[in-house]
């Protein structure tokens, strides 16, 4: 799909989509065709074509080389951002030394989310006029909210200043639109997101609808989106009934944490009882370079992304096949020694750099490169696809947003990682990898973090709003007061009223 910069977002352009049968995963669903949205969404047929464009943007996780997962591991202490060299991806780059600026921030970071945020915008005017059943109707405009709140999250959170916009907007007026404080931005979040639980499914079918906003994951949203506004007391209580009244144990919506960690990074192993938000990828879009960029691709890009580059296996060796990837997102010295004695070790890092000394297997050095590479999103031989398109575009693996472990690592620190509760639910997560419990704190709590979700995207967000950024990443060139936040692409500022962030001009 087009990515467009919010000046060109804001035009009412040719939305979305004519669809045809559903395939097992929601979100694999490839929009077709234009409809000017003048003449769109007179029935539930393309009011569902237009639901699919809004859940489109949440590829943004893992989906292309600027995707969250890769760029937001790459600014924390516990990445480099490696790849070929310290000009391959320049935005990428520039966060891992923290040297961003308004011209190398790579700027779908802002108008991806702001083009789902326009989509949500559009169906939520659109849909009161549309002829459909009453109830399928309002479960659309809840969808188009949780999206629209989880949009407005990662903007937040990344860029803090940005415009609060709920409307489509016209043409004559979006060069007229300005900023508004973070805290109006949470507001309409938890407006979003409780107006959502109200009518959200509390479950829905694994085999036609999977990906798809339910109750529970809005509230695990909810949650998040509570402790990272300090609002310790009413986070836990969502994020309470999401992980249900006993730690370890099946919840009221049927989450429960996997026996075996390793698991969770099955590529086949979608959807799991784990897993509470998730975005769906696949092998059958026959992704090529031509749309490369375009956002048309279905692909995980992780996968390649993180891969050792040219990588070789002797014969007999007990080392696994892999297919070659960019040696991205390569593990920092200092992670490695905090989870070299930890059972998540195999299953979060490859250690190619002992693999390469004991003589089992080889690869070119990266940028950056230490030898540790993130192994929960390897590629695997097994998962390259069959089909047409490019090998590197077509990695099926789904990624989490969210799932329940960081959940109860949630609950327990916004219990303020004291109390039996906080206890249970730090004990549940480390006794699912055979760790026996450690006295909660909310020191503990952070460390079991940092091991339990490596490599998930998580860890730079949580230093920041535990205020310990700027000590953890000081070698790094982090400036206390700019580095917390992105700086506003300099294309979104040419026109308009927008504002460029502190210490970025």
């Amino acid at each position: 799909m087009k990515k467009i910069q919010i000046n060109n977002l804001l035009v009412a352009v040719a939305l979305i989509l004519s669809l045809g049968a559903c395939k097992k995963e929601f979100v694999d669903v490839s929009p077709k065709g234009q409809f000017l949205t003048a003449n769109y969404y007179a029935d539930a047929t393309q009011a569902y074509g237009g639901l699919v464009g809004v859940y489109d943007a949440i590829r943004k996780n893992s989906g292309g080389f600027e995707n969250m997962i890769t760029m937001m591991n790459a600014g924390s202490d516990d990445h480099f951002a490696g790849g070929g060299g310290a000009t391959d991806g320049a935005g990428i780059q520039a966060f891992s030394n923290h040297t961003l600026t308004a011209l190398n921030v790579p700027g779908s970071f802002w108008s991806d989310h702001y083009q789902g945020i326009f989509r949500a915008n559009t169906l939520l005017q659109k849909l009161p006029t549309t002829t459909m059943d009453a109830t399928l109707k309002a479960r659309f405009a809840a969808e188009s909210k949780a999206l629209r709140a989880l949009y407005y999250f990662n903007l937040v959170r990344m860029f803090k200043n940005i415009p609060l916009i709920t409307e489509p907007v016209s043409a004559a007026s979006m060069y007229k639109v300005k900023q508004t404080t973070s805290d109006s931005v949470y507001a309409q979040i938890e407006k979003d997101l409780n107006e959502a639980i109200a009518t959200l499914p509390t479950t829905v079918s694994v085999t036609t609808e999977a990906g798809r906003f339910t109750k529970g994951a809005a509230k695990a949203l909810l949650g998040k989106v509570l402790l990272f506004e300090n609002k310790g007391a009413l986070a836990a209580a969502q994020l309470a009934d999401v992980n249900g009244a006993t730690p370890g144990s099946a919840s009221s919506y049927g989450y429960k944490l996997l026996s075996n960690f390793s698991d969770l990074w099955v590529t086949n192993n979608k959807f799991n009882s784990e897993s509470i938000l998730e975005v769906g990828h696949s092998s059958a879009g026959n992704s090529d370079w031509g749309w490369w960029g375009s956002g048309r691709d279905e692909g995980n890009t992780v996968n390649v992304m993180v891969g050792p580059r040219s990588y070789s296996t002797p014969a007999g060796s007990p080392a696994p096949g892999l297919p070659s990837g960019w040696s991205f997102n390569v593990f920092t010295q200092n992670f490695y020694d905090a989870i070299k004695g930890d059972p998540r070790f195999a299953a979060t890092v490859f250690d190619l750099k002992a693999l390469k000394a004991a003589g089992q297997a080889d690869y070119i050095d990266g940028y950056q490169n230490t030898g540790y590479f993130l192994n929960k999103f390897l590629p695997r031989n097994a998962d390259i696809r069959t089909g047409g398109g490019s090998q590197e575009l077509n990695f099926k693996q789904d990624t989490y947003v969210i799932r329940l472990a960081d959940t109860y690592l949630m609950e327990a620190e916004a219990l303020g990682g004291t109390g039996a509760r906080a206890q249970a639910l730090l004990d549940a997560v480390r006794a699912r990898v055979g760790l026996a419990s450690t006295p909660v704190s909310l020191a503990a709590i952070k460390a079991e973090r940092r091991l339990e979700l490596a490599g998930e995207g998580h860890r730079f967000f949580d230093l920041v709003r535990w205020n310990e950024a700027a000590a953890k990443l000081a070698s790094r060139g982090f400036v206390a007061g700019r580095d917390e936040i992105f700086p506003i692409p300099y294309s979104e500022l040419q026109g308009t009223l927008l504002v460029q962030n502190p210490k970025y001009n």
